[in-house]
């Protein structure tokens, strides 16, 4: 058996990613512990997932020049990340209310209802949910 046990993304802090993918998101915070990066500086290992998933991301706060350029932009503008939900209509308002910027208005098609959204970095996001 195999399976995808981890993403990364890059963030510029950790404390307000967690926030916001355990607070906004509802996922859980599954590891932040002290961590040193390779050449032995101290870093925090902060991993967050959907409650109930296997695959986790691991929040990773950039360390020097090069990954600080790819803070939300971690797949050139793309959408990269893909969160399916049970009830589309109350997540979507859930995150309205807590400030989530959706750059596109929901909208049905045949996988499915969908909306693009910016993470707490602004990587975009598809909200997907039952059509």
């Amino acid at each position: 058996m195999s399976f995808l046990q981890l993403v990364t993304i890059v963030v510029d802090e950790y404390d307000p990613a967690i926030s916001f993918f355990v607070e906004v998101l509802g996922f859980e915070l599954v590891d932040d512990s002290p961590s040193l990066t390779n050449d032995g500086r101290p870093k925090r290992w902060v991993v967050v997932r959907p409650a109930g998933a296997e695959t986790g991301i691991l929040l990773a706060k950039a360390d020097g020049e090069v990954q600080a350029t790819v803070v939300g932009n971690q797949v050139a503008g793309r959408v990269g990340f893909f969160l399916r939900v049970d009830d589309f209509d109350a997540t979507y308002q859930k995150m309205v209310a807590a400030g989530v910027e959706f750059v596109t208005q929901p909208r049905t098609e045949d996988y499915g209802r969908i909306a693009v959204f910016l993470d707490i970095v602004g990587n975009k996001w598809d909200l997907i949910g039952p059509a």
